[in-house]
């Protein structure tokens, strides 16, 4: 099932612009469940289609990668990755 969702999630995410499912799902999910590092790259790949995210999603990103740098088995590499995806493509504004 994890793999499905997972597989439905990044489709989505190159496909359309799904940011609410990829906050839903990073908010709501227990700690080491692995589609929360997903929902972060997920909002990195939004990023590279739109070359903007909402100050809510790049608020994820940021915390999910955070706890992925304290512990990686709470939320895995994928929030880093998100994170990198972000910086890049979608930079703040001033």
């Amino acid at each position: 099932m994890e793999g499905e969702a997972a597989d439905w999630l990044v489709g989505l995410a190159l496909r359309c612009d799904v940011e609410r499912w990829c906050l839903r799902l990073g908010d709501g999910l227990p700690s080491g469940h692995p589609l929360l590092g997903l929902s972060a790259l997920c909002v990195g790949h939004l990023s590279r289609r739109f070359g903007f995210v909402s100050a809510e999603a790049r608020t994820l990103v940021e915390e999910l990668a955070a706890r992925c740098r304290r512990d990686p088995s709470d939320v895995d590499g994928n929030a880093l990755s998100g994170l990198e995806d972000v910086e890049c493509f979608a930079p703040r504004r001033p």
